[in-house]
């Protein structure tokens, strides 16, 4: 048996603008864009793209949702991801060391390695804060990490962790959050995922299963274990189940599609006037596939989809709070830390 030092723990999320300018979200966009994982065309496309058409274009009205998401202390993402790694530190106790880290931007993913490794860390648990598994965010936070590691001498013991879409902690977390409002107040309770292209679930599919037989991601098995769509149906279930709910009372949805080729559907949009015109009038929504606050949440669902939903009629949506510093979420990511 070798020397046993401390663990380290990268907990990693997407990533924000360093502030809500026009030029700040350019560099964030472009940053985020130009993974391969995250726009899957060839390099040359991609770079026309991204530099030439969406950096430019969709920086200005970016950067006003920026600035409607905004607090006195910053993004809410880094705030409650600076918040996190204090607790989950403090919860974790002396013989770990736990660093924070966005995919893109900063703090970046080599700085807080850097981080753990001055600390003589014998191991690294990388924690991507992504509850279910797809290429364009758990798949690229593991695929930099390693990018990073492959270029040291020195290459400890690595963990990664794929996804916890059934963790019975998140999903209790999330129920607790959901339960802060009366759920018989409201006509429809709402799942709305961050939705992927089709041609992403088609290419991470290692047999003929996926888009070609019906409703083939609501259940989940071996066959379809890492399918992005299948986990967020597996996790509605759970919550389902924990919040009492039955068939008819609630719907799944994804949100916040980029470009014109075919995503996951059904499209939160669309699922908004399927429910109005069933007579539904206010809906509460979950976001289960975030577990801060952040641009899709607050402004996407909160502000747009709601004053959306008011144009057609409707009294208005209610987002449940995502998990940010609840203290079962706390919990449950020491639990997972724990286990690995």
């Amino acid at each position: 048996m070798g020397l046993s030092g401390k663990k380290g723990v990268l907990l990693v999320n997407l990533g924000t603008p360093d502030e809500p300018t026009r030029g700040a979200v350019y560099r964030y966009l472009k940053e985020f864009l130009l993974d391969w994982r995250v726009i899957d065309i060839n390099p040359i496309s991609r770079n026309l793209l991204v530099r030439g058409i969406i950096a430019p274009f969709r920086s200005g009205s970016s950067a006003k949702g920026y600035q409607e998401l905004w607090t006195a202390e910053g993004s809410p993402l880094k705030v409650n991801g600076v918040l996190l790694t204090e607790l989950v530190r403090e919860k974790l106790g002396a013989d770990y060391e736990v660093e924070l880290a966005m995919r893109y931007q900063s703090p970046s993913i080599e700085s807080s390695i850097k981080a753990l490794m001055a600390k003589k860390v014998s191991e690294i648990i990388v924690f991507p804060l992504f509850p279910h598994y797809a290429s364009a965010s758990t798949g690229s936070v593991h695929e930099e990490v390693m990018r990073i590691l492959s270029k040291q001498q020195v290459i400890p013991e690595i963990r990664l962790i794929n996804s916890f879409y059934d963790h019975p902690l998140f999903i209790e977390a999330f129920a607790q959050r959901g339960l802060e409002h009366n759920l018989e107040e409201y006509d429809h309770i709402l799942f709305s995922y961050h939705g992927i292209p089709e041609r992403q679930m088609i290419k991470a599919d290692s047999g003929d299963h996926c888009v070609k037989t019906k409703d083939c991601c609501k259940s989940i098995g071996l066959h379809n274990q890492f399918c992005y769509s299948a986990q967020c149906y597996a996790t509605t279930a759970a919550l389902v189940k924990r919040l009492g709910l039955k068939e008819g009372q609630y719907s799944v949805s994804f949100q916040s599609r980029l470009g014109k080729t075919p995503w996951i559907q059904p499209y939160t949009t669309d699922m908004l006037k399927t429910r109005y015109d069933a007579g539904d009038r206010s809906i509460l929504v979950f976001c289960p596939a975030f577990v801060s606050d952040c641009l899709e949440t607050t402004v996407e669902i909160s502000s747009e989809y709601n004053e959306l939903f008011q144009e057609m009629g409707g009294k208005g949506l209610q987002l449940v709070e995502s998990l940010n510093t609840h203290p079962t979420w706390v919990e449950a990511v020491c639990d997972m830390i724990k286990e690995r």
